[in-house]
């Protein structure tokens, strides 16, 4: 068991574990594909103190570096839910579960809205993880809906174990076998009655029983059921707490501006508040 998890691995999320490892506790940095970090997609940052005129893949790079050398365990994945229990919360990481006391927020902002039909179906025929999921499907029309860098290495594997799979994104996919047909669409909606049996992407209609729906990440609503937002960012006090005990949350995901050094400085504060909170757990 992990003294604490940090969900995000971008500004925020670095910071905090940073703090909480200079304060002698053990993380898990938890993140998707860097590719898909809005920082790392910046061509030029010149209003961070300290590094002026540089990318963004540099920066993230270097926060990363720095982490790795305190000594911040890093995990690549999508966090699912987060249930807490006892004084615990334990951590769906695709098909894996961890186990930590406190938890730092550093999600990102949540920039998708749910396309039509998805909460409908979640469960029944809609998954958000192919590893968890894709046994269920073999030998099926399934379609995935790639939103995030590495969703061609999911629908790939999906392939690879028997499902029929089709490609869906509104961007070309880097990686996806040749064999798997893909479709450009940006918009689409889950269609069928009680259980999925089709997918409308843009134009095309594509008979399917499952959608695997890939996000860079989940909304931190949907992540933990009862955390309380302002608007569409998660509401914290002046030490970075949420409204649930041993809830952290820094960066862009609790509201604006939207920029490096705000997210350094609140994963920082949010980093201390954390390991103080274990420390008085014990």
């Amino acid at each position: 068991m992990y003294d604490a998890a940090v969900i995000g691995g971008g500004p925020a999320g670095l910071s905090a574990a940073v703090q909480l490892r200079a304060r002698g506790k053990s993380v898990l940095v938890v993140s998707g594909d860097s590719r898909d970090n809005p920082l790392y997609k910046t061509q030029r940052i010149d209003n961070y103190l300290g590094f002026y005129n540089v990318t963004g893949g540099e920066l993230l790079e270097r926060f990363r570096a720095h982490a790795r050398q305190m000594g911040v365990e890093e995990k690549e994945g999508r966090v699912l839910n987060i249930m807490p229990m006892n004084g615990t919360f334990y951590l769906s990481i695709g098909s894996e579960l961890e186990q930590v006391r406190a938890v730092v927020l550093a999600t990102g902002v949540a920039r998708a809205a749910k396309y039509p039909g998805e909460g409908e179906h979640l469960g029944a025929g809609v998954s958000y993880c192919a590893t968890c999921d894709g046994m269920l499907y073999r030998g099926k029309e399934v379609a995935v809906v790639g939103l995030a860098a590495d969703a061609p290495r999911e629908a790939n594997w999906l392939k690879e174990i028997g499902c029929k799979v089709t490609y869906v994104s509104p961007n070309p996919p880097d990686g996806l076998r040749p064999d798997i047909p893909a479709i450009k669409a940006g918009k689409v909606e889950v269609l069928g009655g009680q259980t999925v049996e089709g997918l409308r992407a843009g134009s095309t209609t594509l008979p399917c029983e499952g959608v695997f729906i890939l996000r860079p990440s989940v909304a931190p609503a949907e992540l933990l059921p009862g955390l309380e937002l302002e608007g569409n960012y998660i509401r914290v006090d002046r030490n970075m707490a949420a409204s649930i005990p041993g809830v952290f949350a820094a960066g862009d995901c609790t509201g604006l501006p939207l920029q490096v050094s705000k997210a350094v400085g609140e994963g920082q504060v949010a980093g201390h508040r954390a390991a103080e909170y274990l420390e008085q757990l014990k």
